[in-house]
């Protein structure tokens, strides 16, 4: 006896995992991320946390275009998330220049892990919040998991760059903290859902993404460096507007 039509299984064309399968590997890379740092790899490890960045901003981008989304999708994207730029950020974090110290750089550790959970979870409602409402924000509401990840692996970077240069552990550990408070803070950053380009100036887009992948390629470490001090520049413009904007409602 045939099944009746609303019991036949449901078929999907391959492509439409796609956006799924990166998330996992965006997983896997952040996973073995902590492998290469457990080894010593730091290099490596880095760049596992990076891949991992790049999959992030691809999968939903991926799964809008094959009008793919869904609500596992939003799940598991949320989980990896948490994975990555949480737990394997801050055990390379810790593995790099932590290790050694007894309780003090683990409760560092931890709080940033925290931090990055409770970031994830607040985006969450905010997302169902502009579903709801039909209408994406034009900013984040703190920092982004994934730009707070770039942030908290700035020192690596740096000491890649000058060996000499490596922050002592205590520094460290304020600098996790820091960035574990700025991505549950209040202070809008830019989102970039909302931007938009004249179709003339598209080749220019074009251009200067090619550039920094090739910067990338060939410098990375300057690169990424570069890209967090422009964004840290960012944070503190965002935050000076905030306060002023703040200052003006009081004044009212």
């Amino acid at each position: 006896m045939d099944p009746r039509p609303d019991q036949r299984p449901r078929e999907l064309h391959l492509t439409q995992l796609l956006p799924n399968l990166m998330t996992i590997s965006a997983m896997c890379s952040g996973l073995t991320g902590i492998r290469f740092a457990v080894n010593g790899q730091f290099a490596l490890a880095v760049a596992m946390i990076l891949l991992a960045a790049v999959l992030d901003g691809l999968d939903g981008r991926v799964a809008r275009l094959l009008k793919s989304e869904s609500e596992m999708g939003a799940e598991l994207d949320s989980f990896v998330d948490f994975v990555n730029f949480g737990v394997a950020t801050g055990l390379v974090v810790y593995l790099w220049g932590l290790a050694g110290q007894q309780s003090g750089g683990w409760i560092a550790t931890l709080i940033y892990a925290s931090c990055c959970m409770l970031r994830l979870a607040r985006f969450n409602i905010g997302n169902r919040m502009e579903k709801a409402e039909g209408e994406p924000a034009s900013t984040f509401t703190g920092v982004p998991a994934p730009a707070g990840a770039m942030l908290a692996l700035m020192p690596i970077y740096v000491a890649f760059i000058w060996p000499g240069a490596k922050l002592p552990p205590f520094g460290l550990m304020l600098w996790m903290l820091l960035v574990g408070g700025l991505m549950i803070s209040r202070i809008p950053t830019p989102s970039f859902k909302s931007v938009t380009v004249y179709a003339e100036n598209v080749r220019f887009v074009v251009i200067g993404f090619v550039a920094m992948v090739a910067a990338l390629l060939t410098y990375p470490w300057q690169t990424m460096l570069l890209i967090d001090l422009a964004y840290i520049a960012v944070i503190l413009q965002s935050l000076w507007q905030f306060r002023k904007n703040r200052r003006g409602l009081r004044g009212l």
